[in-house]
């Protein structure tokens, strides 16, 4: 009998250890191990080195690619200056086949630009700014990255105190504007090179 007491004594000891070693992934909805933190967002030193570093290795690309083709002259007809842009076109559309939204605009570039626009034109001079962007901006159009930018937009104005703002650019590209969304233009070769929406609110 004795026997029989301590065993089930032994068994209730048993199964409170068990209950006090913490939860489980049982079905439990109300039982579940705690999620593993969500990784920090960067920093604007991190964001801003990061998309140098991804436009450095663009603008490599751009220069080599750029370079196997026949020089442009300084007073070179605007078609010769199609053609050139074209046939660059061709080289980086086939060098960057892969190339997809987001590859130069990372996350955490675009958060980064948010801050920094939504500071520039959220100031006193935020709505005369925002009026110069806007200004024969043809707003809502379709964008694919390594695309030509269509011929019958117009390229928007970028006011000064937006690309003293901005990280600076290489001679290749520039910063432009199609409604509300940051694009990252290649001049030479006249096609978007990334972009990236709701850059600020309207």
């Amino acid at each position: 009998m004795r026997v029989l007491v301590a065993a089930a004594a032994a068994i209730v000891i048993a199964c409170a250890h068990g209950e006090s070693a913490g939860p489980t992934t049982t079905g439990d909805p109300a039982v579940q191990r705690p999620q593993a933190e969500a990784s920090p967002a960067p920093t604007d030193a991190q964001a801003a080195a990061e998309f140098n570093e991804r436009v450095k290795t663009y603008s490599e690309l751009h220069k080599r690619l750029e370079g196997t083709l026949p020089r442009l002259p300084k007073e070179a007809d605007p078609t010769a200056i199609d053609s050139h842009q074209r046939s660059l076109e061709k080289l980086l559309r086939t060098e960057r086949r892969n190339a997809k939204h987001g590859d130069i605009l990372t996350a955490g570039t675009r958060r980064y630009f948010r801050q920094v626009l939504s500071r520039v034109l959220g100031g006193k001079d935020g709505a005369a700014l925002k009026a110069t962007i806007m200004d024969e901006n043809p707003g809502k159009i379709a964008l694919v990255v390594n695309s030509r930018y269509p011929d019958d937009v117009p390229l928007s104005t970028v006011p000064p105190q937006v690309l003293a703002a901005l990280p600076k650019l290489p001679e290749e590209l520039e910063y432009r504007f199609i409604g509300n969304r940051l694009i990252l233009l290649d001049v030479h070769a006249h096609t978007i090179a990334d972009y990236m929406d709701n850059a600020f609110s309207m």
